[in-house]
């Protein structure tokens, strides 16, 4: 039986792209949840039939927990299985990763445990590596810290810039990340 999915998303909705296209025997986009209005995620979901909610969190204020609490109903309400990040540009709070432990699965643009949070290709870059890439893991407390699913790697080109480097990347989530959700799907 597929799992019910619900991907929240902050911006256009690349990786959610490829999530759609590469929805097979596994799992099922149910929603696409964005914490801005305008997203242009959100048309990708409703283009694919999908459907698309907003909650903004402006009015919340600083109270993350309070702004996660009516997430955490919205999700509930639709008996969602597995709540994939792309794009989704917030740090969560203890209160909702623990609500979805293991149950929370984010794409983030390094091998991980390298560069964990922001400007990951400015700091590869930066630190004269010489490969670099993605990872798919489990959302913990700990900002990209979680259970590894799935990384993909690509060589560092000697004029590689943070942008172009960004391009690639991009390029191995639309491809690892699918991947895994469906396998990782198919063990709950």
């Amino acid at each position: 039986m597929k799992k019910r999915v619900a991907v929240l998303i902050s911006g256009r909705g690349s990786n959610l792209q490829a999530l759609i296209d590469a929805e097979q025997d596994a799992y099922e986009i149910v929603a696409v949840v964005s914490n801005i209005l305008c997203a242009a995620g959100l048309d990708r979901a409703r283009a694919a039939d999908i459907e698309a909610l907003t909650l903004d969190h402006k009015p919340f204020g600083k109270d993350r927990e309070a702004f996660e609490r009516e997430l955490n109903a919205l999700l509930q309400s639709r008996k969602i299985d597995l709540i994939a990040l792309a794009g989704f540009m917030r740090v969560l709070t203890p209160y909702f990763v623990n609500a979805w432990q293991e149950r929370l699965v984010n794409i983030h643009p390094s091998l991980l445990p390298k560069f964990p949070g922001t400007k990951t290709h400015e700091r590869a870059l930066a630190a004269g590596e010489s490969e670099h890439g993605c990872t798919v893991h489990l959302v913990t407390e700990e900002i990209d810290a979680g259970r590894i699913l799935g990384q993909a790697r690509m060589p560092i080109h000697a004029d590689d810039t943070p942008e172009t480097l960004a391009e690639r990347v991009l390029t191995l989530e639309h491809n690892l990340y699918p991947r895994c959700l469906a396998d990782y799907a198919r063990t709950l």
